[in-house]
């Protein structure tokens, strides 16, 4: 599973409290208390617990539904941050949190071991629901319009050079301009480097296709960096919706080929408490409807980059969307 480091500066104090049985630490409060425009409460009384994993469009995603839902008249416990993704996962099934974001793709392939691609992100979150609703009763709602997965980026004079546009175009350079960085996790997944390599017809460690030598394999920060500079590969292994990817002004390549998996967001809740509230239906779809790539690397810039703390950023962007006051 794909894992990110996070760093939260908050000035908050904050209160910790141990949930029993999935070693959740809370952190209840660190969200912004505000309410909805004409302080309507379309959750007066419900009582929900919000987690997320803990990289950061993890905890933002978290963040702005606590923030959003407690608005809304919730009283919400807040474990945003969860370490690691499988206590977040583990915590919603168990019946300790309520509301995930999750990424349709990790559903299919990290939670189900799913070997088939779906290209179509439409087709891939309905085969995801439908599993996760029939094994777990957890309901994944219509997803966002992001799609968090792997990409290959190259800085914009190097693309103006190259002339490339896609990952067909890429496979159609001369040998030496095919020099990629990657991470180490990425370089051996089934479904990662070296497939991807197949698919677009320029096999690994061969001489007409990507040679050992044109391949760095280096930490998934670092690759940023050196991708914007050029130097030591003309093309890196990027996530979409990075921060990064808009700071450094780097070129996402066309997957014209459709080899990497959709991880659409999509806010996963628990079936017995979308019945017990269905109004969580509109007010998480609200949010979901405002989502989109470009969003996300600016909300995720914002942290990551200019090191704004998660809370601060979700409560600025719904403010922003005239969501809260």
């Amino acid at each position: 599973m794909r894992t990110r480091l996070v760093t939260l500066v908050s000035a908050l104090v904050v209160t910790l409290s141990v949930v029993t049985g999935c070693g959740l630490v809370s952190s209840s409060g660190t969200f912004h208390h505000t309410t909805l425009p004409g302080g309507d409460q379309p959750l007066a009384g419900a009582e929900i617990t919000v987690t997320s994993k803990s990289f950061t469009e993890g905890v933002l995603l978290g963040k702005i539904t606590a923030t959003y839902l407690a608005a809304a008249g919730a009283h919400v416990t807040d474990l945003t941050g969860a370490p690691g993704s499988a206590s977040s996962r583990q915590a919603q099934l168990n019946g300790d949190a309520d509301v995930l974001w999750e990424y349709t793709g990790t559903g299919w392939v990290n939670y189900h071991n799913e070997t088939e691609t779906i290209s179509d992100p439409q087709v891939l979150w309905q085969r995801v629901r439908d599993i996760e609703k029939r094994d777990h009763n957890l309901e994944w709602l219509p997803p966002a319009n992001f799609n968090d997965t792997y990409a290959f980026g190259v800085s914009a004079p190097t693309a103006e050079r190259l002339k490339v546009k896609s990952l067909s175009d890429v496979a159609a350079l001369p040998v030496a301009d095919r020099t990629f960085c990657v991470d180490d996790e990425f370089f051996s997944r089934s479904d990662g480097f070296i497939p991807m390599l197949q698919k677009y017809g320029i096999p690994y460690n061969t001489p007409d296709g990507v040679p050992s030598g044109n391949v760095t394999r280096m930490d998934a920060g670092v690759v940023y960096t050196a991708t914007a500079k050029s130097s030591p590969c003309n093309f890196g292994m990027i996530y979409t919706t990075d921060g990064r990817v808009k700071n450094l002004k780097l070129v996402v390549l066309d997957d014209d080929k459709k080899f990497f998996l959709p991880y659409s967001g999509t806010a996963v809740v628990r079936g017995a408490v979308l019945d017990r509230y269905p109004q969580l239906r509109t007010l998480l779809g609200t949010i979901s409807e405002r989502l989109t790539n470009d969003l996300m690397q600016d909300l995720n810039g914002r942290v990551d980059i200019e090191g704004q703390d998660p809370s601060d950023v979700a409560y600025n962007w719904l403010k922003s969307e005239k969501l809260v006051e």
